[in-house]
């Protein structure tokens, strides 16, 4: 799927229960897609059944949409398949509906650069079509009539087609993981440390990876080492990292590899998150997670943001989490201490930085070297060989060497990573026992 190549007129529309319908995150999501915004309805009143808003404020959505020679309709609710036939019905022909999750899908689609991503978008599409395929089925067994109310001709075996093709995608997903979890491996046995930055769009991780990074020097058309990828943007837009990140940063004497991943996003269903959680998977296997929030913001939108941020991460994540408090340069200090006093039972000891001026990110670096594991040290005695040569070079490409010593034998001291002493030992041992 890719980005439109001109800009359509869309309507946003938004149904709540009770209280004021906010329109700042559809609205946020509607210009991500690259959607022209030409108006907006809302509306406070229970679920129509038919229409999902009370039939006359259609009529008027309707109005709206042809005064603004709107192409589109985004509702920031979940539609039924048969509510999106039903109000399509109101509008001006050709006019689109779409609903919140069918807008998330298709951002993402525009975003998808990688396999795994291409097919993390295919299977949320299917995931979102199966239960409309379902309600088709369903229709077809008590109205043989054609077209079910506008839903289209019932295909006997799409539903089975659509389960099929998921246990495939599953699959594939399945293997890129393996690959991709042997490859974190292979980082932390050659001595690097794994941080991932988790939270929601726009809270600032994209800017607050390339502070961490900053000693790096990056030029884009030139070949990169295999631990960095494509360079994070920070533009302010939803979704501009739908894949992973990684960059490479130096906290204290580690070498550390950092992982951005895209951004959460409030009221996904479970369904849409299922699609897309092997994007989590470098935040659930990583040695330390930064769970980035935006403290301009009220205190009841972090702790909400900050409650469903820790259900998922804490679904599979063993690591440490570090909550960092970002965009100080929006609030004054006595705003960011009253919001960390509110904020403490859910974000204890927090890090407040601001990434776009770099304002303590040496303390938030200090903060990393501090949770992350801690380095193991060790000595070792080996015979003078010219593999023993080859064993020091090693240890000093992934370890913190305090000393060397040549004489009759080489003594050698040093600090790292637990996995790393392990390997030394044994490549140790086995000079030791070839000399004998």
């Amino acid at each position: 799927m890719t980005a439109r190549q001109s800009t359509e007129r869309a309507v946003v529309a938004k149904r709540v229960d009770s209280g004021t319908a906010a329109t700042t995150e559809i609205r946020e999501l509607t210009r991500a897609a690259g959607y022209e915004i030409a108006g907006e309805i809302t509306q406070t009143r229970t679920e129509d059944p038919a229409y999902h808003m009370g039939e006359g404020k259609i009529v008027r959505l309707s109005n709206v949409v042809a005064r603004e020679e709107a192409t589109v309709v985004i509702f920031d609710n979940q539609l039924g398949p048969y509510q999106t036939y039903n109000i399509g019905n109101k509008l001006p022909t050709g006019v689109r509906v779409i609903d919140r999750f069918r807008l998330i899908i298709e951002i993402f689609g525009q975003r998808a650069q990688t396999r795994k991503a291409q097919l993390q978008v295919e299977l949320a599409e299917l995931r979102y079509e199966l239960p409309r395929a379902e309600a088709k089925a369903s229709l077809a067994k008590r109205d043989e009539r054609p077209g079910f109310m506008g839903l289209g001709e019932y295909d006997e075996g799409r539903e089975e087609d659509i389960k099929k093709q998921i246990a495939r995608i599953n699959d594939e997903l399945e293997s890129i993981e393996e690959t991709e979890q042997h490859r974190r491996e292979q980082r932390r046995e050659s001595g690097f440390d794994l941080v991932a930055l988790a939270g929601y769009t726009n809270a600032g991780k994209s800017t607050l990876l390339r502070r961490l990074a900053a000693d790096l020097d990056i030029d884009e058309n030139e070949d990169r080492h295999p631990d960095l990828d494509t360079t994070a943007e920070s533009e302010d837009r939803l979704f501009t990292t739908l894949g992973t990140t990684t960059r490479r940063a130096e906290v204290g004497k580690r070498e550390v590899l950092v992982t951005d991943t895209v951004g959460f996003i409030q009221n996904l269903p479970h369904w849409l998150v299922e699609s897309f959680k092997s994007t989590l998977d470098s935040v659930y296997r990583a040695d330390l997670v930064l769970l980035v929030v935006d403290v301009s913001e009220s205190v009841e939108e972090i702790r909400e943001k900050l409650v469903t941020s820790h259900d998922t991460l804490y679904e599979r994540n063993e690591a440490p989490i570090v909550t960092v408090l970002n965009k100080t340069d929006a609030v004054d200090d006595d705003e960011v201490d009253r919001k960390k006093a509110a904020l403490s039972a859910l974000a204890p000891n927090p890090v407040a930085v601001s990434a776009a001026e770099g304002t303590n990110v040496d303390r938030l670096s200090q903060r990393i070297d501090d949770e992350l594991p801690d380095y193991e040290e060790e000595r070792l005695v080996l015979p003078m060989t010219d593999d023993t040569m080859s064993l020091v070079s090693w240890i000093h490409d992934h370890a913190n060497v305090e000393s060397v010593d040549y004489g009759d034998e080489v003594v050698i001291e040093f600090e790292a990573r637990p996995a790393i002493v392990e390997q030394s030992r044994a490549r140790a041992g086995d000079l030791v026992g070839a000399s004998a």
